[in-house]
């Protein structure tokens, strides 16, 4: 899993209609979005910008499962 953020909320309302059903993730209340890395490549064929924050940590992961807020990206 990759933590990315979108640019501007148009943005990412329109990667979530194209990522729902085809990929599994979360967002987090941060704002920052859970993906498969699998799932880059995709965007970027849709010409959708995104920023990579890094791989997702274990902690995260598991932050997001239970609702919590994850520690930060380093």
């Amino acid at each position: 899993m990759v933590t990315i953020t979108f640019p501007d909320r148009e943005t990412e309302k329109r990667a979530l209609a194209f990522l729902l059903g085809r990929f599994s993730g979360r967002v987090l209340r941060s704002g920052e979005h859970l993906v498969p890395e699998s799932a880059l490549e995709s965007l970027a064929d849709q010409n959708i910008p995104f920023t990579v924050k890094g791989k997702t940590t274990y902690e995260q992961q598991v932050a997001a499962i239970r609702g919590a807020a994850p520690p930060p990206v380093q």
